[in-house]
């Protein structure tokens, strides 16, 4: 129970901080998608089949954000793991810190309130810096999905925006997993996903189309084929 009372009883608090210090101004923002296959960290979250998800975010004038994610998941394959929902509870801070870089800290906890028990549950500490259209990040968990210990995760983002209303979205992972295996399950303690993606504005509305993959296989991910090379269809719409 406490580990699902801590994400709101930090965002409480930060919340309270900046609203009570200053009369800061605050924006509310909203996302709804829906993705042919969920993939988190090259990794499929939906039994490579079709995910819904969206999410609300307050912003306040001193960087300082607090939202919640959500969407559909499916892994039926993993005993113990038979939820169908990610909730997702985050707060940080973002800020310009120079002419095109900006740097964003952040703690990010992961719930998934219909597994049986709360062993899915987790916590990371993250943070990033970008400089034009180069981000550089990395994420910390001290007891990653399925409590398998400590977690470092390390990415490259670039987004080149090749002509009006189209990019090209680059990135690259590696995932450091404790060293008896972390959550693979086969004892494999690191791997690296990747990804190269088109992303298409019209009317408002983002579709996208992304090649994503693993350096994993089928033995390192349960039997499955959830982190071989596929391709991502999207529809998005930011509110």
């Amino acid at each position: 129970m406490l580990k699902k009372l801590l994400p709101a009883a930090i965002a409480a608090s930060v919340l309270a901080g900046a609203t009570a210090t200053t009369a800061q101004a605050a924006e509310i923002s909203a996302n709804v998608a829906l993705v042919s296959d969920y993939r988190f960290r090259g990794i499929s979250q939906s039994d490579e089949d079709i995910a819904i998800q969206g999410g609300f975010d307050l912003g306040f004038d001193n960087g300082i954000y607090i939202g919640t994610w959500g969407s559909s998941v499916d892994f039926d394959s993993i005993d113990g793991f038979d939820g169908s929902l990610e909730l997702d509870y985050y707060v940080g801070w973002g800020m310009d810190v120079g002419e095109n870089s900006a740097i964003d800290v952040g703690y990010l906890y992961y719930d998934y309130p219909g597994d049986d028990g709360d062993a899915g549950d987790y916590q990371e500490i993250y943070g990033s810096f970008s400089w034009h259209d180069l981000t550089l990040g990395m994420a910390y968990s001290d007891d990653y999905y399925g409590d398998t210990d400590k977690f470092f995760y390390y990415y490259a983002d670039y987004s080149w925006g090749f002509a009006e209303n189209w990019s090209l979205d680059f990135h690259v992972g590696y995932n450091d997993l404790d060293e008896d295996g972390g959550f693979l399950s086969d004892d494999e303690d690191t791997y690296t996903d990747y990804s190269v993606g088109v992303t298409w504005s019209v009317l408002g509305v983002d579709l996208g189309a992304t090649y994503v993959g693993t350096t994993l296989d089928e033995d390192e991910v349960f039997g499955t084929d959830w982190g071989d090379d596929t391709v991502v269809v999207s529809i998005s719409k930011s509110m």
